[in-house]
């Protein structure tokens, strides 16, 4: 079946189309940027290039490597029967997925069509597996809350009236509904024939099968998203119990395939349970069910916790830490490009990826510092655990704003060390958020690609961002430089341990996207290569590159005799002029070379952060804050 439209349910800041100066435009100022091409970098895992649901014609275009069965509607999907529900996202309808030979069920599913398009466009699969304990009935059409059983409702479904929203016409719920008129329950001996039957199908994960199985979507918001069937929420001890129960089925059926979990929502599933947040008010002053286990954030504890059970048992059952992540300031993610200020806005939010300078412009009003933060929690509780951020989304994907957000996003995850990142919702092939793609994974139309090794870069500014890596095959060094001001910038770019060409200096090819053309990337004229005085004070290679206002350049440059420093463990990085490269423990999954060291920009002298942060202000009505961006698969 194919998703429903997204539904926003609080008015988005509608799109306004970006005005842009004209390419032509006049840099207004120079800024000095540097790359140290001979230090040693660090692997970009290629596993960063994924969504959710991509089409595998986009995904073949692209180069995506992954993509991810997931969301509200994987929660409670039967893999025998290939019913779905939707849960909260639409009416709590179980519905059949598209299938037009249902007799031979359970082959020919959509779940094995999903995993056998996505081996055929070159892709690995994330598979949501069922954790809630219920799933779809495996027959005919049903919903949870029939308005001939349960009485008039505040919506209900157009198309299908009977079917409401759970919702009395004064608002308020309906409770003690039967969980089975539109499911059946569901126990890990369910998930484990679920296995057993892809294993048989499509092979063991390390012979070219499901690599990856996500432990359910989001459980900090079952009560919310699937009332109908969990009506009260999940506590600390709750999710640790169906991770191991169900990890040990994983690693029983297939012992190298990869689990991520929690795939926790967003910030407050981060540190609390949905226990913590069930009394109301300022339940955060007193969160008693993080109290009860030792006031350590939920992210924490549930690493903490796996760990230890890999000291019992002998065996790793997490394997991949994964949070989503939509960045909650105003008119953002899941929007439109909105007005001027949401524009610099959705730009400047990029930054809570890393920045520990960076106070977040919403109600969390605190350094985010989502993959640094990550990377901490996992080297003090469970070090050797991958880093997955399973969705994110910074909205605008049909803008050129947008295009220059995600460009940004992917940028990040390869200098910080992100082992897997999944797009939601997928833009169209031709809209920009999808040549933010092609930037990295296809940039001239022949399957140029930027490089695998991140460099360590200087000068970045708030305005120009670079990013820097060494491409494998031809040893060819590829820049990106997005400019998000509203006026041209000029670069002056020097490189230190790379020497372009055979025979030492040249030029650089130069792509860009831009205004000028939203269709495609174009090849500009090459900017020769020529020398400044760098930022040691000694002569290098130099480019000057003229940046059009809103602008994505990619520069690649070939390789010339001994140029360069290979990756390796102890990889560091500045990201901007002013922050200096330290190195802190992280993980890579484990199914490729280990790296057991990263770096990231330092914290400013003024500012702490730690792993135990919290957040310090939340709105009144806190827990329903994610409710208004309903996903629906």
């Amino acid at each position: 079946m194919r998703p429903f439209p997204l539904l926003i349910a609080l008015s988005l800041a509608a799109a306004v189309p970006a005005v842009v100066p004209a390419a032509t435009a006049r840099p207004t100022a120079t800024v000095v940027l540097h790359v140290d091409a001979g230090r040693p970098g660090r692997v970009i895992r290629p596993e960063i290039y994924g969504m959710n649901f991509a089409d595998p014609a986009l995904a073949r275009e692209l180069g995506l490597t992954v993509r991810r069965w997931g969301g509200n509607g994987t929660t409670r999907y039967h893999w025998e029967a290939d019913t779905s529900n939707h849960a909260a996202d639409w009416f709590f309808e179980t519905l059949p997925e598209d299938n037009a030979d249902r007799g031979r069920l359970p082959e020919g599913s959509a779940a094995d069509r999903f995993i056998s398009d996505g081996r055929a466009a070159g892709m690995d699969t994330v598979m949501t597996l069922p954790l809630i304990g219920w799933v779809a009935r495996p027959v005919g059409r049903s919903c949870s809350f029939s308005v001939a059983k349960y009485g008039p409702q505040a919506r209900t479904d157009p198309w299908w009236p009977d079917c409401g929203d759970g919702h009395r016409p004064d608002g308020s719920r309906i409770t003690g509904n039967d969980p089975r008129d539109a499911n059946v329950p569901a126990d890990p001996v369910f998930v484990r024939r679920w296995l057993d039957h892809l294993v048989a199908r499509f092979g063991a994960a390390e012979a070219g099968g499901v690599r990856y199985y996500n432990l359910d979507n989001e459980p900090m918001l079952w009560h919310e998203t699937h009332r109908d069937v969990f009506p009260t929420g999940l506590g600390y001890d709750g999710l640790l119990a169906r991770t191991l129960d169900y990890a040990r089925v994983v690693k029983d059926a297939d012992p190298g395939a990869l689990t991520l979990g929690p795939a926790e929502w967003g910030w407050t599933g981060y540190f609390y349970s949905a226990l913590d947040a069930a009394p109301g008010g300022a339940w955060w002053q007193d969160p008693k069910d993080r109290r009860a286990h030792g006031d350590v954030p939920l992210a924490a504890w549930y690493l903490r916790q796996l760990n230890a059970a890999e000291r019992r048992e002998g065996r790793r059952l997490l394997d991949v830490f994964d949070l989503h992540y939509y960045p909650q300031a105003e008119g953002v993610t899941l929007a439109g490009a909105g007005n001027a200020a949401t524009r610099a806005r959705r730009l400047r939010s990029t930054r809570s990826l890393w920045d520990p300078s960076y106070r977040d412009e919403s109600w969390i009003d605190e350094p985010v510092r989502l993959i640094p933060r990550m990377r901490d929690w996992v080297a003090a509780e469970y070090p050797g655990t991958g880093l997955a951020i399973g969705e994110y989304n910074w909205g605008a994907l049909d803008d050129l704003n947008g295009a220059l957000a995600q460009a940004l996003v992917l940028g990040i995850f390869g200098r910080e060390g992100v082992d897997l990142a999944l797009l939601w919702d997928p833009p169209a092939a031709d809209e920009p958020g999808a040549f933010a793609f092609r930037v990295y994974r296809n940039y001239d139309g022949q399957g140029g690609r930027f490089g695998e090794t991140s460099l360590p870069v200087q000068g970045a500014t708030e305005e120009v961002s670079l990013f820097a890596a060494r491409r494998a095959a031809d040893g060819a060094m590829t820049v990106v430089l997005v400019n998000g001001a509203t006026a041209a910038r000029e670069v002056q770019l020097t490189v230190a341990g790379h020497a372009p060409g055979p025979d030492g200096p040249s030029a650089a090819r130069v792509f860009r996207y831009d205004a000028a053309d939203l269709h495609a990337i174009r090849r500009q004229p090459d900017v020769a290569v020529g020398s400044a005085m760098g930022p040691g004070g000694q002569v290098l290679p130099s480019l000057r590159v003229d940046l059009p206002a809103s602008s994505i350049t990619v520069l690649e440059l070939a390789a010339g005799e001994g140029a360069g420093a290979t990756a390796t463990a102890s990889a560091t990085a500045t990201a901007t002029a002013t922050a200096t490269a330290t190195t802190a423990a992280t993980a890579t999954l484990p199914v490729t070379a280990t790296m057991d060291a990263t770096a990231g920009p330092t914290r400013v002298a003024t500012e702490t952060v730690t792993s135990e942060a919290t957040p310090t202000a939340l709105p009144v009505g806190m827990r329903r804050l994610w409710l208004p961006l309903l996903r629906l698969r």
